[in-house]
């Protein structure tokens, strides 16, 4: 997968691999399994997907689903919320929530609190992205770019039980930074102090985040190019 200069724009196979990456990185479920030769389809023989792809196929859903609440779910280090990163459990959170509420809507589509998902889900932010606004998604990702990386690292740093190193899921995130322009300057700077330092550590929680009258809960209408089980994006379906 080719790098890309900072002023491109997300083509197909972009969109296309992120579509992919937003299905993968859900909770696993019965509806991801039933969609994996239209996944495969998407992206054939991508070198980092297709061999994830494999993974989740040969391995029983019970297994995928402890194994991904074993890694999503009970370490911060790899979240998948792309402002704790940048901002962790903190008053400063809430505000970046709501703009990637109203990034969603200038793409034409609302967020759905109800399904209680939070909006900076990476799968969200992909799926938004594959099947609404490409632009929109491309600026959120470089936005929070320091956090995708330090996903990254997290989960191909990962070590199994086994003793090996790697997540299942590290591939997905090696096709998504694929996808987006080489690190330099000030965003290699940022992820390193991610690194080092971690998100920040205030413990103040995210009520009241939502409290955004303008928001309505409509969805549109229309076909997709994939969706995901979970993420309640209200975007074609």
């Amino acid at each position: 997968m080719r790098l890309r200069r900072r002023t491109a724009r997300p083509d197909q196979e972009a969109v296309r691999t992120w579509a992919v990456c937003s299905a993968l990185l859900d909770y696993p479920t019965e509806e991801l399994l039933a969609s994996l030769d239209d996944l495969a389809a998407l992206v054939p023989g991508h070198p980092h997907l297709t061999p994830l792809l494999d993974h989740v196929r040969s391995t029983p859903l019970a297994r995928l689903q402890q194994d991904y609440v074993a890694t999503f779910d009970h370490t911060r280090k790899c979240a998948l919320y792309l402002t704790y990163f940048a901002f962790g459990d903190t008053r400063r959170r809430g505000a970046a929530l709501v703009q990637f509420k109203d990034a969603y809507r200038r793409g034409g589509v609302e967020w759905d609190d109800d399904l209680g998902e939070l909006p900076d889900h990476l799968c969200a932010v992909l799926q938004f992205g594959a099947t609404v606004d490409a632009d929109i998604a491309w600026s959120l990702l470089l936005e929070h770019r320091a956090g995708v990386e330090m996903l990254r690292l997290a989960l191909t740093g990962w070590r199994n039980d086994d003793g090996s190193t790697g997540s299942p899921w590290a591939p997905a995130l090696l096709a998504l930074c694929g996808t987006l322009p080489e690190l330099a300057g000030d965003e290699a700077d940022a992820v390193r102090r991610l690194v080092e330092q971690g998100p920040p550590a205030e413990e103040v929680g995210l009520s009241g985040y939502a409290a955004d009258p303008a928001l309505a809960s409509g969805l549109a209408s229309g076909p997709a190019l994939i969706s995901s089980a979970t993420i309640p994006v209200g975007a074609p379906r």
